[in-house]
């Protein structure tokens, strides 16, 4: 079968291999892959980023976002079943460790990931753990069954807080903010702001999605018009998935006294924060964000497709597999929401 694969340790470094289709274990499904789709993580391992090296060993099949059907299943499987319409939870938890057995699964202490640390999804067959496996809708859309992994993560930094009849402010408009847009919207916030950095492309989007005002940093000062939005005291709730230290401040600054603050976005760097005046006398209430929780908020996410959430939005370009290149470039380059591509094509 034809597979991306990342066969160099250096930017670029990938090719459409011809590989076998993987054999199935007793407690494993192999799944005919409908759709993926890209995630900044694959970005990462395609631009072999400082993480990508200290973490990945090539050759390596990337992908970890898919949609499919199941082909085969292993002799001790029987939470599904052939030709079920499945996606995966990307984490392999050991189920064992403390965090396991203490209902923090989706930080398991030996987690291992599709893509990263076992081969992933991009090709036409795909051997997961059938405990991994999520039956989707049969109504779904492939596409949008395909993203829940960043969806996911959109579900549970939102629902950490308390969303509904709230000023909502989201900082950081790539696919997972434009996501947190339409279920912000969808469950009764108040308004909802979206705040990019520059990319208009992207703030336009987020507009698509509901927003109710999308502006840039670069353009507007932004904790100065969350204040003017909200009768001068601030969001109640702050989103935040840009990842940016600096930012770090931006959103509490903007946040009001005894709001919340969600922090998904990965730092690259410390940031550096007056912790007195922006959290304590703030009395901020700040969340750290890691992944979906296994498996709330996979059924949170069915629930939100179940009350009318839409996300046609936020996919925005469509490649057969074989265009791989084409795809990564679309992620690259910023102008984009979520790409998908379709194996066997």
């Amino acid at each position: 079968m034809d597979a991306v694969v990342k066969v160099r340790g250096e930017e670029g470094g990938t090719e459409i291999r011809k590989v076998q289709v993987p054999s199935v274990g007793p407690d494993d499904v192999l799944i005919k892959v409908d759709v993926a789709s890209i995630c900044g993580t694959d970005v990462h391992i395609y631009e072999w980023n400082g993480w990508a090296q200290n973490r990945i060993k090539p050759p390596l099949l990337y992908g970890h976002e898919f949609a499919g059907h199941i082909a085969k299943v292993g002799s001790n499987v029987r939470n599904v079943k052939v030709d079920d319409y499945v996606s995966g939870e990307c984490h392999i938890a050991c189920g064992t460790c403390f965090n396991c057995r203490t209902g923090l699964m989706h930080i398991c202490e030996n987690t291992r990931i599709f893509g990263v640390d076992v081969p992933g999804i991009f090709a036409e067959y795909a051997k997961i753990p059938a405990m991994n496996c999520w039956k989707n809708d049969p109504k779904l859309k492939p596409e949008w069954a395909s993203v829940q992994d960043p969806l996911g993560n959109a579900t549970h930094s939102l629902f950490r807080t308390q969303v509904p009849t709230r000023n909502v402010v989201i900082f950081g408009v790539g696919p997972i903010g434009m996501m947190q847009v339409g279920i912000a919207k969808l469950v009764g916030a108040r308004q909802v702001i979206a705040i990019g950095r520059k990319n208009r492309f992207r703030t336009d989007l987020a507009k698509k999605m509901g927003a109710d005002f999308a502006i840039l940093s670069a353009e507007t000062d932004p904790v100065k018009f969350v204040k003017d939005h909200t009768d001068g005291r601030g969001a109640d709730v702050v989103l935040e998935n840009a990842g940016d230290a600096a930012g770090v401040t931006t959103c509490l600054r903007m946040l009001r006294q005894g709001g919340e603050l969600s922090l998904l976005g990965v730092f690259g760097e410390n940031a550096s924060i007056d912790l007195s005046k922006d959290v304590v006398f703030k009395y901020a209430n700040i969340y750290g964000i890691n992944g979906r929780l296994m498996w709330d908020t996979w059924y949170r996410m069915a629930g939100l497709f179940k009350a009318g959430l839409n996300i046609d939005p936020v996919i925005t370009h469509r490649f057969p597999m074989s265009e791989f290149e084409k795809g990564m470039a679309a992620m690259r380059g910023g102008n984009s929401g979520k790409v998908v591509l379709y194996p066997g094509k």
